[in-house]
């Protein structure tokens, strides 16, 4: 198990701020993928521009 996913399930970090280590255009040094993201929080991850 990876440090974010212990992070969020033991409710040290809350989805929304894991918003904030996901690697995208706007972020390239992110330290999870958007899928990552989803299998952590089990929520879809969606860009500012996607929402």
């Amino acid at each position: 198990m990876e440090f974010w996913q212990i992070a969020f399930m033991f409710k040290w970090v809350t989805a929304e701020k894991l918003r904030i280590a996901v690697k995208t255009e706007g972020n390239p040094f992110g330290e999870i993928t958007p899928e990552e993201y989803k299998t952590i929080t089990k929520q879809d991850f969606e860009t500012q521009a996607e929402a």
